[in-house]
């Protein structure tokens, strides 16, 4: 880590009015866009992120897990201090050790009341990101012209500069006839984590859920539950909790590869490989149900 554990040390005292000294560094496996780390003192523990130029996509996340905490339905690690050294930004949150196993049906709970908490537009106060990719958020009063712009267009966009005729053709195709997928259904603008797969939760003591690493805005609270099934992880004790506790719509069903469909074209706009066939396979199975 090089200086880095001293610069992290300063903003910690400067955030906290403590003195901090590291005393020991761990990397932590797990992430890929970030370098994390445990930094270790005599009376506390911190988690550390690290970027390259990741100044703007740190204060994004910290905002969100603001924004989540201040709303006391889930928890999340807090953020503590930011700062730079040696051409890498850092943001230092709580350390939570976690595990893989709790209470499925509090996070189920939880969620829901999340999404509880409401806005009257579409968007967030700040543009973030969607992994390494950037995710704009200005507000809009239509969610399906967000959608249209914001979300899927954005994608559709990216297809097109990396060459991918295929997919460009049928995601426009597909942006002609967004409205069928909506009709009679105006969603409420719920506050949202944004990228809730299966690695972005885990369990802290006595099996309380915690969600991290969020690219929250203001959206449809399907697009939410939509991801949790995408790259599976999530529990049936999960699902029911939500259910009961907000009802979905019956047009979740098809509406949900919709949703999933962005963060398969990001995919395949950080990864390659078989995720733009992915996308194309599930644009086809929209636009034949929907054309």
């Amino acid at each position: 880590m090089g200086d880095l554990p001293e610069a992290v040390s300063a903003a910690l005292a400067a955030a906290t009015g403590k003195a901090f000294a590291a005393r020991a560094t761990q990397p932590v496996g797990g992430g890929s866009i970030n370098q994390t780390w445990l930094l270790q003192g005599d009376e506390q523990s911190y988690f550390v992120k690290t970027h390259a130029r990741g100044e703007a996509l740190f204060k994004a996340e910290a905002l969100a897990l603001e924004a989540i905490a201040a709303t006391g339905t889930l928890r999340v690690p807090r953020p503590v201090a930011a700062g730079s050294s040696g051409g890498l930004a850092f943001l230092v949150l709580e350390y939570l050790p976690l595990q893989s196993r709790g209470d499925a049906v509090r996070l189920g709970q939880g969620l829901a009341a999340l999404h509880r908490a409401a806005s009257d537009r579409y968007g967030w106060a700040q543009d973030n990101f969607i992994g390494r990719t950037p995710q704009p958020n200005g507000w809009m009063a239509d969610w399906v012209e967000f959608w249209r712009v914001r979300r899927l267009g954005r994608q559709i966009e990216l297809a097109r500069g990396r060459n991918s005729p295929r997919l460009v053709a049928a995601g426009e195709n597909l942006l002609a006839r967004l409205p069928g997928l909506f009709d009679g259904y105006a969603p409420t603008p719920s506050l949202l984590h944004g990228d809730l797969w299966g690695g972005n939760y885990g369990y802290a003591a006595q099996g309380e859920p915690v969600i991290f690493d969020p690219a929250t805005y203001y959206g449809d609270r399907e697009a939410d539950l939509a991801m949790t099934e995408l790259f599976g992880g999530f529990p049936a004790e999960f699902y029911a909790a939500y259910r009961e506790a907000w009802p979905l719509d019956p047009g979740y069903r098809a509406r949900k590869t919709l949703y999933n469909l962005y963060h398969v074209l990001n995919h395949d706009q950080m990864f390659g490989g078989g995720y733009g066939d992915q996308a194309l396979a599930m644009m086809e199975t929209l636009l034949a149900e929907f054309g």
